[in-house]
Parts: C-alpha cells; structure tokens; sequence
C-alpha cells in the first residue's frame, strides 16, 4: 500500500523542480523515476517474485530468525567423516599418581566420606598470640592448610547429602568452626602487621629515624 501512496506522490510533485523536493535521506522514492519503482515493489528476499501464491519456492532458504523455521534439507556438517570415539577397552591405561593434588579433598584413607571419628579427632585453634610469633611465611603456609581442610570438609558434606547418611555432620561444623577461628586469627595478624608497616612509613616520611636515638642517648651519657 505505502508503494501506491509513494507513487502518488511522484506523480502530484512531478511537475515541480528538484529543489523544492525533500532531500533524498528523508523521501528517497521521490527522487527516482516512476519505472524505477517496479524494482523496488518485491518485500525483503533475495529471489525474484513469482506467481506462487505465498509459497517459497527456493529450496536452498536458511534458518529463518523470526519465523524459527529450519532448512527444508539436511545439511552436512563437514565433508569429512566425523572421528569416532574409542572404545574403554582400547584405550592406553594410565598408572595412578598416589600423590596427586585432589587427593587433598578426601581424608587420609581416600574415602569419599570421612567419619565422625576422624573429624573429630582436631585440636583447638590457633591464638592471635601464637599467630603473631609466625613468620609470614608460617601464615602463608598454615591459611592455605586451613583452605585445604575446609575443601576436604565440604566435599564429605556434599557426600554426606548425596547418600542421607544422617551422621558425622556435628563433627564435620565443630571442626570447620575451629578452622575458621584460626583463618580469623590470620587475617587479624596481617592486619595489625599493615597497620604497623603503615606507621613506620608515615614516621620514616616525617624524618623520623631509629638509629638516631642510640647517638642522641650516648651524647647526653658523656
């Protein structure tokens, strides 16, 4: 319909110049010729219109976006044979690693689920003032301990849920409370040490230095 209304309008402004026109970005139709717009009159599609009524006649179409319709044929995905997968009893069998790293999830014995018993079997945490006598190596050493066991922690309770054992879960929070106690007793040690570090900074930037006291003490001596 909007191709009858544009060629109405050709026709009405016609006899008019180009100048009084609108420009071609906003009427472009007006700036063509009459039998020019027969090319224009086919809807968005890369075929030629023909006398199908409403039927799509070109079998090589795509997927459509809007319609979600697929292709009225099978398309290959590669002209070459896709590889098949080996069967389990070929296949080249790989000796253990006993000390693999995931082996730190599971209890010592390598079972899924770790026992009460074993759970409970911990000591108490660490205190703020055995943390502070630790090198930062030491903390660095025991929080990464500290991640491993809880690991191993959540990977028994989601065992635990998987088979509704019903037992060994007061243990497995006991034991992860003690844990994080000391992982709060690492983190507050580290930051009193970044407090301290920024206190010398601040007194090392004001002029302040140690080694001065020790002459200042010996010139008031003698």
């Amino acid at each position: 319909m909007y191709r009858h209304s544009i060629a109405r309008l050709a026709r009405q402004f016609g006899a008019f110049q180009m100048a009084e026109l609108p420009p071609p970005y906003l009427a472009p139709s007006l700036h063509f010729p009459l039998n020019r717009l027969s090319i224009q009159s086919s809807n968005f599609s890369s075929t030629a219109a023909t006398t199908a009524q409403g039927r799509d006649l070109n079998k090589y179409r795509g997927v459509s976006a809007i319609h979600r319709t697929g292709p009225k044929f099978k398309l290959g995905a590669s002209k070459y044979p896709l590889p098949k997968p080996v069967p389990p009893e070929k296949l080249e069998k790989r000796e253990a690693t006993p000390d693999h790293g995931l082996w730190g999830f599971f209890p010592q014995d390598r079972s899924a689920l770790s026992t009460p018993t074993y759970d409970a079997g911990h000591g108490r945490s660490w205190s703020i003032q055995e943390l502070r006598e630790k090198s930062w190596e030491d903390l660095h050493c025991l929080w990464w301990v500290c991640v491993k066991e809880r690991n191993r922690l959540a990977t028994s309770n989601l065992e635990r849920k998987r088979l509704k054992a019903g037992y060994g879960e007061w243990e497995a929070q006991q034991r992860a409370r003690v844990i994080r106690v000391t992982q709060n007793g690492i983190k507050h040690v580290l930051r009193e040490r970044w407090y301290a570090w920024e206190d010398a900074k601040k007194l090392y930037r004001s002029g302040y230095r140690p080694q001065d006291e020790g002459n200042e003490e010996t010139v008031e001596a003698s």
